[in-house]
C-alpha cells in the first residue's frame, strides 16, 4: 500500500511540473501580445505627425521632437511585456 502512495506522489509531482511549465509558456505568450498595442499606437502617432507636418511645415522640429518623446513613452509598454516574457521563460522555475 505504501508503494501505491509513493507512485501517486511521484505522478502528482510530475503533473504539477508539467502544469507549471504550461502556465509559464502561456503567460509568456500573453505578455508578448502586449507588444501589439504600442505598435498600433506608434503607427497612429507617426501618421498624425506626418499629417501635422504637412499642414504646418514651419513647426516640423517641434512636431518631430514631441512625436519622438511620445513614441519612446509608448514603446515602454511593449518592452515591459517583453521583459515579463523573458523573466517567465528563463528565470521562473
Amino acid at each position: 500500500m505504501l508503494h501505491f502512495f509513493d507512485s501517486v506522489a511521484q505522478f502528482m509531482a510530475e503533473y504539477n511540473q508539467f502544469f507549471t511549465n504550461g502556465l509559464k509558456y502561456l503567460g509568456a505568450g500573453v505578455a508578448v501580445i502586449a507588444g501589439i498595442g504600442p505598435g498600433i499606437g506608434q503607427g497612429y502617432a507617426a501618421g498624425k505627425a506626418a499629417e501635422a507636418v504637412g499642414r504646418q511645415p514651419e513647426a516640423q522640429s517641434t512636431i518631430i521632437s514631441t512625436t519622438l518623446v511620445t513614441a519612446a513613452l509608448a514603446e515602454t509598454t511593449g518592452l515591459y511585456g517583453l521583459l515579463v516574457a523573458i523573466f517567465l521563460l528563463f528565470v521562473v522555475q
